[in-house]
C-alpha cells in the first residue's frame, strides 16, 4: 500500500503566505521523477507553524496537485488527540490516500496513552494510518509492544515510518509483526541498511531535490540490484547528510531555493541558515549532480 518512495514534500510560502504555485510545482517534480508518493504537512512541511485552515489546504493542494498519479499520505498527527482526529476527517474528505501519524510529542504520554491516541483515531477514519516513531524529536518511542497491539486491534493501522536511526528496530518490528506490516525509513542514510532488515521504502526529505535518484536507489534494492542502489546511495550519502546540517527543513528549503523551485522562506522560530552551511550544503547539492 505505501512502500518504495514518498517525499515529505516541504511547505512553500511566499510573502508569509502558503505559495501555491510553487507547491504545483514541486508536486509535478515529484511526478516527473518516479516517487510513489508525498507526505504533506509532516515535519519537513512545518506542521507546526501553519494555522489549522492551512494545514487543510495544503493536503487538499497536494492531492488536487497529484491527481491520482502518485499517492498522498497526509500528515496529520498532533499532540492533542482530538486535533488530530479532526485533521485526519479533514484528510479523508480532501480525497488522501492514508494518514501519516506521528507520537503525541512534548507531552509524553505512556505506552497506555500511545495505545489510546493510536486507537481514537484509527477508530474515527476509515483511511489506512502508518505510525510515525522520531523519539528525537519527541521525547518518546512507539514500542514495538505498542505497535503490535495497535496492529491487532486497529485493521487500518498498516505501517510505521521508523526514524529512531537503530536498525535493530527494523528487525523486531519486523519479527513481531510479521511480512504485511509496512516499515518505511524516516532517514535518508539509513534507508538500504534498513531495507536490508525488512524495510520497504522511505519517506524521504533528499527526494524533494532528487526524487529520481532516490527513487531509482529505492526500486533497485527492492529488486535485488544491491549494487546499483549501493552506487546510488554512496554518491547522495553527503547530500543525505547534508540536508540536515541544520534543522529540517531549513537545509531543504534553502536547497530548493537555490534550484529556482521556491522562495526561501520559513516561519519562525526557523530561520536561514549560516553561511558556512549554506557553502557545505552548496557543495554537496553540486557533488550529488542535483545543482549545475
Amino acid at each position: 500500500m505505501f512502500t518504495g518512495t514518498y517525499t515529505a514534500i516541504v511547505t512553500p510560502f511566499k510573502h508569509g503566505q502558503l505559495d501555491e504555485a510553487a507547491l504545483a510545482r514541486l508536486v509535478q517534480l515529484q511526478i516527473r521523477g518516479g516517487v510513489d508518493g508525498i507526505v504533506p504537512v509532516g515535519t519537513t512541511g512545518e506542521s507546526p507553524t501553519v494555522d489549522f485552515e492551512e494545514h487543510i489546504r495544503v493536503i487538499e493542494l497536494a492531492v488536487k496537485f497529484a491527481g491520482g498519479k502518485i499517492k498522498v499520505l497526509a500528515g496529520t498527527g498532533a499532540n492533542s488527540t482530538s486535533e488530530a482526529i479532526a485533521l485526519t476527517i479533514a484528510a479523508e474528505k480532501a480525497g488522501a490516500d492514508g494518514s501519516l501519524q506521528v507520537a503525541p510529542y512534548y507531552n509524553k504520554p505512556t505506552p497506555e496513552g500511545l495505545y489510546q491516541h493510536f486507537k481514537a483515531i484509527a477508530r474515527n477514519t476509515k483511511l489506512p494510518i502508518v505510525l510515525y516513531s522520531i523519539p528525537g524529536r519527541c521525547g518518546i518511542e512507539i514500542a514495538v509492544p505498542t505497535v503490535k497491539r495497535l496492529a491487532a486491534d486497529c485493521k487500518n493501522i498498516v505501517g510505521i515510518k521508523e526514524a529512531g536511526g537503530n536498525a535493530d528496530r527494523v528487525s523486531q518490528l519486523r519479527a513481531a509483526l510479521g511480512n504485511e506490516f509496512e516499515i518505511l525509513s524516516g532517514d535518508d542514510s539509513l534507508t538500504l541498511p534498513f531495507m536490508a532488515v525488512g524495510a520497504q521504502g522511505v519517506i524521504s526529505v533528499a527526494s524533494n531535490v532528487a526524487p529520481r535518484e532516490v527513487a531509482a536507489m529505492v526500486r533497485a534494492f527492492a529488486a535485488g540490484d544491491v549494487k546499483k542502489a549501493l552506487a546510488i546511495h554512496q554518491k547522495l550519502y553527503p547530500l543525505f547528510k547534508d540536508l540536515f546540517i541544520e534543522t529540517n527543513p531549513v537545509p531543504v528549503k534553502a536547497a530548493l531555493a537555490l534550484l529556482g523551485l521556491i522562495e526561501e522562506e520559513y516561519r519562525l522560530p526557523l530561520v536561514r541558515m549560516s553561511a558556512a552551511n549554506r557553502a557545505t550544503l552548496k557543495a554537496a547539492l553540486k557533488a550529488a549532480g542535483v545543482l549545475k
